[in-house]
Formats: structure tokens, sequence, C-alpha cells
């Protein structure tokens, strides 16, 4: 708009300056004296016009020129930043191409061994049905030995009281030995069809977990497509809004637990679906033994977990790093079957421990009242005494004894609070080096009954079941 008035204004000043200057007639000649005489007023405003007019001119092109090398320089600087921005992309792009073609390279691996394991299969079920065969000509052959040898036996009755002849005697003999060697084949034959059955089930077994996997991953890459596609626009504590009738979700496993046992042995997020529930995004850490849902880890102080209700039903945090995973999910997971909830925490010395208990949570209608029993660990128990506590968040207090009368008390944090218990893995972030006791006791602290407390520099808090392979 500033460029468009000065043009209107430019455009003016010309208008007037060539009207000032356009042809005149001239005056008729004077004599010598009226040539000598001085100029009029008019004429002298009229000159000293005309000199405002390219003054005006001047400071208005001067002014335009400024204009012009000022955008001139905002439009470089923002082509370099498409470009920068350009740039940034084609690296993008690149390791995600590179990502995908080491994905399709290790699907088509996968097919290949599918497809031999299949070729497999076929052999072993046409040597299973000549087996088969030949084990039913044997005992059709047995059957007419059975009768030989029961008529054999009838006349053997009829003969009790005289003497059996000699041949008769042989022939009994031979026929004895030739159906206890018809036993035994039998025996082998049956034998090596059971081991043939055992082996084609072990093949299908096999077969089946490898199409599993290769659902699964087929899965797992639409979602991880999905996420670098959009990640600004994904909340990784939402259920995932995917038809829980398809072929792909009922693939998923119910946990970490049942991902190990499919062979899975990468830490990371996965996708997983419950019993009853939608699948969800959950951190799987994978031990050589176990594999773990993670519900709970405490690292730094990048997450605020002084929460409310309603976002701890949900979850909050970064998956990856500081984050609660939701008492919702944590319900549905522990409905599956009997559960282990393990608990990992670092103190400022940098020493580790660790505790396991037998774990169930009730629903919300009963505020996710908790249920545990210590097992083993060399981490002193301070979570038996918090057995039946109802679960209570900053803005839904289940606990009356977390009042202002509890002034030492850690109420900051969603938590299991009971009795004035100073236990909380949820509490305030702080660094034992800038803060005073009194303020570390309302932050990350475990307390036992007896003994004394750990102030924690990290913390986590993961479920298995108990009827997984590594048990």
């Amino acid at each position: 708009m500033k460029l468009f008035c000065l043009f209107l204004l430019l455009a003016g000043s010309t208008a007037a300056f060539h009207l000032d200057t356009s042809p005149r007639r001239e005056p008729p000649t004077l004599p010598s004296e009226a040539l000598t005489t001085e100029a009029t007023p008019t004429e002298a405003k009229s000159r000293f016009a005309m000199l405002d007019d390219v003054r005006l001119l001047a400071n208005g092109l001067l002014q335009l020129g400024q204009s012009l090398r000022e955008f001139v320089h905002k439009t470089k600087a923002q082509i370099n930043d498409i470009f920068q921005k350009l740039n940034i992309f084609d690296r993008s792009f690149y390791q995600l191409s590179v990502v995908t073609s080491e994905i399709k390279e290790e699907e088509e691996e996968l097919k290949k061994t599918t497809n031999i394991l299949k070729v497999n299969n076929e052999e072993i079920r046409n040597l299973s049905m000549e087996i088969n065969t030949k084990i039913n000509t044997i005992l059709q052959e047995r059957t007419q030995l059975q009768s030989k040898v029961g008529s054999l036996e009838e006349r053997l009755k009829g003969l009790s009281d005289s003497m059996i002849p000699a041949d008769q005697l042989s022939e009994i003999t031979t026929l004895k030995e030739v159906i206890e060697a018809q036993e035994k084949t039998i025996t082998s034959l049956l034998k090596a069809v059971k081991e043939q059955h055992d082996q084609l089930d072990h093949q299908k077994i096999k077969i089946k977990n490898l199409e599993e996997k290769l659902s699964f991953n087929s899965f797992q890459q639409t979602i991880d497509k999905a996420i670098d596609s959009d990640h600004s626009a994904t909340d990784m504590f939402e259920y995932l809004q995917i038809n829980s009738t398809g072929t792909e979700t009922r693939d998923l496993p119910a946990d970490c637990s049942e991902l190990f046992t499919r062979g899975e042995t990468k830490s990371g997020v996965y996708a997983v679906k419950p019993n009853q529930s939608e699948p969800f995004y959950a951190y799987c850490e994978m031990s050589s033994d176990h594999g773990f849902t993670v519900i709970q880890q405490r690292v730094d102080s990048t997450v605020d977990f002084d929460q409310t209700w309603e976002m701890y039903q949900k979850g909050f945090g970064n998956l990856e790093k500081d984050f609660w995973l939701g008492l919702k999910k944590m319900h549905t997971i522990s409905q599956l079957g009997n559960y282990i909830l393990r608990i990992d925490v670092e103190d400022w010395k940098e020493e580790k421990h660790w505790a396991e208990y037998s774990f169930s949570l009730e629903g919300p209608s009963e505020d996710y009242t908790l249920h545990v029993s210590h097992l083993a660990g060399d981490l002193p128990d301070a979570m038996t005494n918090l057995t039946g506590s109802r679960f209570s968040t900053k803005d839904k207090n289940n606990d009356s004894g977390c009042s202002a009368d509890c002034t030492t008390r850690n109420c900051t944090g969603g938590w299991w609070q009971s009795a004035c218990s100073e236990t909380n893995l949820n509490g305030k972030y702080f660094s034992l080096r800038t803060k005073g006791r009194s303020v570390r006791r309302k932050g990350i602290q475990w307390r036992p009954g007896t003994g004394p407390s750990y102030y924690l520099k990290m913390s986590k808090i993961s479920l298995r079941a108990l009827t997984d392979s590594g048990n």
C-alpha cells in the first residue's frame, strides 16, 4: 500500500512538472528598458514550486529504491530458507527410503522362508499319507492272522484230550512268530507316524508364527509411516482408531510378554491390543528372559507428573523417555492373567536396586485399587502397605490422610496414597545437590517401613506375564 501511494504521488508530481514546462506563447517584444526590470513575484514563486516538485520526485525515487532493495533482501532470505527446508526434507526422505528398502528386503526373506516351509510341509504330509496307507494294510493283515489264530485255538480246544500232531504244533508256532513280528513292525511304524505328525505340527506352528510376524511387521510399518508423515498431530497415548475386527489388529500381541514369545528381541515402541480393548502404543523392554510392558519411567524433569485424574487415566509424557502409560491401559493388561510388577530405581549415589511384586489392579469404579505382594529383590519393601489403596491425584483425593496436617507428606503427583506414606515414584523431580532435605521429601522417594529412605534419580515400573516363556 505504501508503494502504491508513492507511485500516485510521483505520477502527480510528474504531471505538474509537465504542465509547468509546456510550450507557452512568447510575449511581445518589449523595449530594452523593460528587459532590465526585475522578475515579478509570481514568476519567482513558480520557479520555487518547480524546484520543490523536483526535490519531491527525487525523494520519492530514493524511497522507492530503498523499499525495492529491502524487498529484494527479504526475498533472498525467504528463498534461502526455502532451500534449507528443501535440503532437510531431501535428507529425511532419503533416510526414510533407506529404512523402507531394508524393511522390504526383510519382508522378501520372510516370504521366501515361508514358501520353503510350505513346500516341506507338503512333502511331510504326502509322506504321512503313504505311511498311513501302509499301516492300514498291515492292520488288515493282522486282522486276518488273528482270525486264523482264533480258528486254530478252536481246533486246539477240540483236540485237548488227544495228542496234538507235530505239523499243527509247528504251524501254530510259526503263526505266533509271524504275529509277534507284525506287532513289532506296527509298533515301529506307529512311532514313526507319531514323529512325523509331531514334525508336521511343529512346521505348522513355525509357518503360523512367520505369517503372524510378517503381518505384524506390515501393520507396524503402516503405523510408523503414519507417525513419520504427521508426528505433531499424533497423540501417542490415544487409542488407535483402527477397526478392531480387521485381520491386522487380530495379529497384534496382547502385551510385550506375548511379543517376546513371538521372537521379538528389540526394545522399542510397539502397538499392542489386550482383550476387550482397542490397540494402543506401549514401550516394550526386552531382556534375555522376559518381555516387559513399561508403565512408568522417570529419568529427568522434562515431564510434569503433577497431572489431573483424567491425564493419569489416559497417560502422558514421552514413551521413549519420561511417561505414565495410563491407568485404563494398565487395568486392561492386568485382566489378561497373572502379572508381576517390577520396580527398578537408581539413587543419586548411582546405586541401582530392584523389587518384584505379584500385581492386580481393580477398575475405574474402584478408583484403580492396588493389590500387591512382595516376591523378591534387593530393594526394601515399601509397596505391600499400599495394598487396598485407591489411586489419588491433585484433583481427586481418595485418601483422607493426605491433608494439610501431613506437612512432610509427599502429595504431589498421582499415586496410591495410604496413611501418610511417603513412598511416591510420581512425585516432583528434584536434584539431590540443589534442594534441601525437606523439599526432596516431596519428590521421588522410596521409603520402606523400616530403614533409610531412597531419594531417587531414576525410576521405572514395568509388567510381565507370569506365564511368559522366561519363567
